[in-house]
């Protein structure tokens, strides 16, 4: 059984157990939330896809941890001006484990 689900803007699909990184959730470590929106359920009766959204399904996972994402390099420049600028960023992410697929 897996689920598709959206939040923070980015669709997953999901299994129960399944441990993954979304972005950053408002919660403390160990609470449990509801993620977004479910898009499709897919389970014994057959796959459901919802219009956009399946009203009657959710998806509930535990905080496991926040954790930060790999360090990215940007850098700009334009040839000729003797412009160059160096900049880093690392994206906050909430993982998350999967606990149950309900329709």
């Amino acid at each position: 059984m897996y689920a598709i689900v959206e939040t923070g803007g980015k669709q997953y699909k999901v299994r129960v157990g399944q441990t993954l990184d979304v972005e950053l959730l408002d919660a403390n470590a160990g609470d449990t939330v509801e993620l977004g929106r479910v898009l499709v359920v897919s389970g014994d009766e057959g796959v459901q896809v919802g219009t956009p959204v399946l009203e009657s399904a959710k998806v509930s996972a535990t905080v496991v941890d926040h954790v930060r994402g790999p360090k990215l390099t940007i850098f700009h420049y334009r040839p000729k001006q003797r412009y160059r600028v160096k900049t880093g960023h690392r994206q906050d992410y909430t993982r998350v484990k999967i606990e149950a697929i309900e329709l």
